[in-house]
């Protein structure tokens, strides 16, 4: 067959997200509650950045490293709810197949670098509280731009093997994404072509890209929690685990949901309890990783005291 003959094979010039579902009160409904996720994760996120960078004291390895996961949240939220939104306000929901590719790239090379950053994080704190008197020698300024950039580089390396093996496929119809975003499995139920190794590619790079930096992050705050477990002041105990378990808790929930949707199996029958479960890592995890990883700290808040004050014109 030539070659023109295969670029002919795929007809489908636009593909139609079909979200949650139709209906004008659940359609108003999720409208707000995006809406509202979407403006507390851009505020959240921003100002955390806005005050590492601002702030000389916070300028340490951790909120190096919170400031990318900041970054990242952003740039993962704004490459998926806007288009989201405005889908429920003119009722179009088509996306053209580039665009679609485009937003599965973005979403893939985001969430892996997310995976990766995660893991740096958990072990910056393992270094810092099980390693307190080798911790500046060894997460030192070049060390952690390394870290930082690693992450970077190889979630936006894993995503593009993927991206090229997906828009490979052929598509003939039908065109609807039982999703509310361009996703592999479900753009994948689409094609025409056989999926069952670019599948079997899609869940090996995924579990490449997420089961070690979990294994990694959760031996990381298993070794936190036991070392904490030893603080002789119960306050300080409590506190210290109070901080590690909430932390803990969001790392879980979005490695646990990528795990569920990308490593396992893959079904079709799947399709819609994943569209549910991709709302975690997509949209909740981004929302909540502020108030849970910065906002929450003491740091933070003397700095925030120390901002107020000055504006307010007290010393």
């Amino acid at each position: 067959m030539s070659q023109l003959e295969w670029k002919n094979k795929t007809v489908v010039t636009e593909f139609i997200l079909l979200g949650f579902g139709n209906g004008p009160e659940l359609d108003c409904l999720l409208f707000l509650m995006f809406l509202m996720t979407y403006i507390m994760t851009i505020t959240g996120n921003t100002f955390i950045i806005v005050l590492v960078v601002a702030d000389r004291s916070l300028h340490t390895p951790m909120y190096f490293f919170l400031s990318n996961l900041s970054c990242l949240d952003i740039c993962c939220s704004s490459n998926i709810l806007p288009r989201v939104l405005l889908s429920y306000l003119s009722g179009d929901r088509s996306i053209s197949v580039v665009g679609c590719f485009t937003q599965y790239y973005f979403f893939g090379c985001l969430a892996a670098a997310e995976c990766y950053l995660l893991a740096v994080m958990s072990y910056d704190r393992y270094l810092a509280v099980c390693k307190p008197l080798n911790y500046l020698f060894l997460m030192n300024h070049k060390f952690c731009l390394q870290l930082g950039a690693a992450s970077w580089v190889s979630g936006f390396l894993s995503n593009s093997i993927l991206t090229f093996l997906i828009s490979d496929l052929d598509f003939c119809g039908p065109n609807e994404i039982e999703h509310f975003f361009c996703d592999s499995f479900p753009m994948m139920k689409l094609s025409c072509s056989d999926t069952h190794m670019v599948g079997l590619v899609t869940s090996f790079v995924a579990g490449v890209c997420s089961l070690p930096p979990f294994l990694l992050t959760f031996s990381s705050y298993l070794y936190i929690i036991i070392t904490v477990m030893r603080i002789p002041s119960s306050t300080g105990r409590i506190k210290a685990f109070s901080t590690c378990s909430s932390h803990l808790l969001v790392v879980l929930l979005f490695y646990w949901s990528i795990l569920a949707v990308y490593v396992l199996p893959h079904h079709s029958i799947q399709i819609s309890p994943n569209k549910v479960l991709s709302v975690f890592y997509t949209i909740i995890t981004p929302m909540l990783n502020p108030l849970i990883y910065t906002l929450r700290n003491k740091e933070v808040k003397k700095t925030l005291r120390k901002k107020a004050s000055t504006l307010l014109g007290f010393r």
